[in-house]
């Protein structure tokens, strides 16, 4: 693709994620981003849905059939989103798909095949890696300045209560959401756990529906071992009323990061004179409670990061920041813990 060319893109949803890919397609203008149309399923819905989005709506066939979009960003229920990936990439597009990817690991190779074999790009909305944060983090690992990996721990004490369930049918259940804590609200942050630790290969775990009225669970604990001999630990609820910053922490044998919800809270090293990369300023106030009882709170940084990178990949001919097979880590490991804990969905 010339980097005079202009990238249409298609949003293929319209709920609360469709607003972040609008501003993050707008906000990458100046690297040719257009939005052509917006894809939904109700034509009740069309009219309504075009005044918001101020572009047409239409079906998912209209879509693929558009030539003028070059880039769909699927954000519709998680259980959709492997046949639609999969049609969009069989119709020449380039796909940008949200977390999870799919809902088992054989729908994501499937997705990843397919894209492959039709010479599109796919992408997964594993946003923080995107984050300066989040990326010299992931820096100073590599380059050894924590020394040998020992223990990651990761809390997610989020709150969502039965509202949130009760607004669309497909929330808290297995065929569309997928899961509950750890894979609806906590793989972002299970993702930075296996970029930063490496895959689990070992895995004991429990999960439950303790107190809402769902499928899914909406408390986990899982305890991990990773291929260097390191160990982990997971734990996440959707109960902590009123809800409370998720807490990473990574220790070596030569220093430790903590972080708490999206700012950094202690980076100490044994002997900070041998540090390769400089570390970023530490917060100084209590981080606020981001997704932690609201996903609206969530920052629009990283689709706008995400969108403005594969952009980039689309003009460098190279894989995007976070591709089908980096998207697939996070959720096979989420796929272990259900598996572990008894909670077995079709993986």
């Amino acid at each position: 693709m010339s980097i005079h060319e202009s990238v249409g893109f298609a949003i293929l949803g319209a709920g609360m994620i469709a607003d972040y890919y609008k501003e993050a397609i707008s906000a990458n203008a100046d690297l040719g981003a257009r939005l052509h149309a917006i894809g939904h399923y109700d034509p009740t819905r069309f009219d309504e849905i075009s005044a918001c989005f101020d572009v047409p709506c239409m079906t998912l066939d209209e879509l693929l059939d558009d030539n003028s979009i070059n880039v769909i960003c699927i954000g519709t229920p998680s259980g959709q989103h492997a046949a639609q990936a999969i049609a969009a990439a069989r119709a020449g597009k380039h796909v940008i798909v949200e977390k999870p990817m799919a809902l088992n690991t054989y729908d994501a190779d499937q997705m990843i095949a397919v894209c492959e074999e039709e010479g599109v790009k796919l992408g997964v909305c594993l946003q923080s890696r995107s984050l300066r944060l989040f990326r010299r983090v992931h820096e100073a690992i590599q380059a050894g300045d924590l020394g040998e990996l020992t223990l990651g721990l990761l809390t997610l004490p989020y709150y969502r209560p039965q509202t949130y369930y009760d607004q669309a049918a497909w929330r808290g259940t297995w065929a569309l959401d997928g899961g509950g804590i750890l894979m609806n609200q906590g793989i972002h942050q299970i993702d930075l756990l296996v970029w930063y630790m490496g895959d689990p290969v070992e895995v004991t775990a429990y999960a439950d529906t303790l107190k809402w009225d769902i499928e899914v669970e909406d408390i986990a604990s899982a305890s991990l071992r990773f291929a260097n001999g390191a160990l982990g630990a997971i734990v996440g609820t959707t109960t902590a009323a009123p809800g409370f910053p998720y807490r990473l922490e990574i220790y070596g044998t030569r220093g430790a990061i903590q972080l708490e919800g999206e700012t950094l809270r202690r980076w100490q090293l044994a002997d900070p004179t041998k540090a390769i990369v400089t570390p970023p300023p530490i917060a100084t106030e209590i981080a606020d409670a981001v997704d932690a009882s609201d996903p609206r709170g969530t920052p629009k940084t990283g689709h706008i990061a995400i969108v403005h990178d594969f952009i980039a990949a689309l003009r460098e001919d190279r894989p995007p920041l976070v591709d089908g097979y980096e998207g697939r880590r996070s959720l096979a490991a989420v796929l272990g813990i259900y598996q572990a804990s008894g909670v077995v969905p079709n993986n």
